[in-house]
């Protein structure tokens, strides 16, 4: 593997190729079949996370002790992004699964919470889930946060909403967030694991949305939720370096999801053009059609290096660190690009299936009305704007 320094090339390892071709070969084959029922009708298929965890893609950071894969963030990238070609709505529920949940708990949580909740995550018999964003607290969600927990004996009563979440309706073990001392702001933020039958919890709606319709959304309800002490991770009011960490890590492993779209839209771009014909020749032979078709090439390409550059140098990033300094701009950079760069990938990849595009059930247009949610989620643009500005100004 080539040096992560900034000016280095970056290739992939021979392991790290197959584990791409591994991630791809499974979301073809049983990922894919699956895509589109699971838009056409928001359907959650129950049985694939049990599926995904025989096949050793769960827990891919996590120790083999545990059940993980004892790998690394880059191969954990290149798994997101095999399944994202074939079906990206189970990708996002994956990454929310195995990255912002599990991988979270085992960088942050201590052996007992380990030896409780990694066996199950790895295995894919419990779905993890992140509560974070608030109906009232999106982009400033550390700010204003209003969930609160309150020490009651040997427990903490948790009380709020949480909205937007991904897995939030099937998930089993949620990692979440919430004021335990109101009145320091965001520096009096802790983290929790909270499971779904705790008393209190309940999924008030679930959501549905314009793209990536079979990973389901929901709305999230805690009343007087009491969750026992020692599902506390970390210490009380130290949340705020475990949400941070933790996004940069998220906005690192984002950044796969874009590629994996870009790539199979121009797949698919390039069979349409060779197939389709007008004026008695394909649409190929036209250079408006190659125009657009050698613009999606260079702009997967370069998505491909930055992302791998980026999932690379996360995977030095130390626990509790994150949401500072270059890795903090480089991990926004990576998913604004990679956002910004699929939306375009897709306008041309509509425009070149013409008609044929803009119907709901092709696969085309299944691609494209993803688009706009990688450029919300996980910090929108224009917050990974100002991130980036202010570590180079800083």
């Amino acid at each position: 593997m080539a040096s992560n320094s900034g000016t280095a090339s970056f290739d992939l390892s021979e392991e790290h190729r197959a584990i791409l071709e591994t991630a791809d070969r499974f979301g073809r084959n049983e990922l894919y079949p699956l895509a589109p029922r699971m838009d056409a009708e928001e359907w959650w298929p129950e049985e694939i996370f049990p599926l995904l965890g025989r096949n050793g893609f769960l827990g891919v950071t996590v120790p083999g002790e545990y059940g993980g894969a004892e790998s690394d963030l880059l191969s954990a990238g290149l798994i997101l992004q095999g399944f994202s070609r074939w079906n990206h709505a189970l990708a996002l529920s994956w990454v929310a699964h195995d990255n912002l949940c599990l991988n979270n708990i085992f960088r942050n949580g201590n052996e007992a919470q380990h030896k409780r909740y990694l066996p199950g995550l790895c295995a894919g018999t419990a779905i993890g889930a992140l509560g974070l964003t608030e109906p009232g607290a999106g982009s400033d969600a550390l700010g204003s946060m209003r969930t609160t927990a309150r020490r009651d004996g040997d427990d903490y009563v948790l009380n709020g909403s949480k909205l937007y979440i991904t897995n939030g309706p099937v998930a089993d073990v949620l990692l979440v967030y919430a004021k335990t001392a109101p009145d320091k702001g965001a520096k009096g933020i802790s983290a929790f694991i909270v499971e779904s039958h705790f008393p209190g919890f309940k999924v008030a709606q679930k959501l549905i949305k314009m793209g990536f319709r079979g990973s389901q959304t929901a709305e999230l309800v805690f009343e007087d939720c009491r969750v026992p002490a020692e599902n506390l991770v970390g210490r009380e009011n130290t949340g705020v370096a475990v949400v941070m960490s933790g996004l940069d890590l998220e906005r690192a492993m984002i950044s796969p999801i874009c590629l994996g779209v870009a790539e199979r839209a121009l797949e698919l771009s390039i069979d349409y053009a060779k197939t389709r014909t007008q004026f008695g020749r394909p649409i190929g032979d036209f250079q408006m059609i190659q125009s657009r078709l050698a613009e999606m090439y260079v702009a997967v390409e370069t998505m491909r290096v930055f992302t791998y550059r980026v999932l690379s140098a996360a995977n030095e990033m130390e626990v509790g660190g994150g949401g500072r300094g270059e890795i903090h701009a480089l991990t926004a950079a990576s998913v604004m690009y990679a956002a910004d760069t699929m939306n375009r990938v897709l306008d041309h990849a509509v425009q070149i299936h013409g008609g044929s595009g803009y119907i709901w059930e092709s696969e085309v247009n299944r691609l494209f009305r993803a688009t706009k949610l990688l450029e919300i989620g996980a910090g929108t643009t224009e917050v990974r704007k100002l991130i980036i500005s202010g570590e180079l100004l800083k």
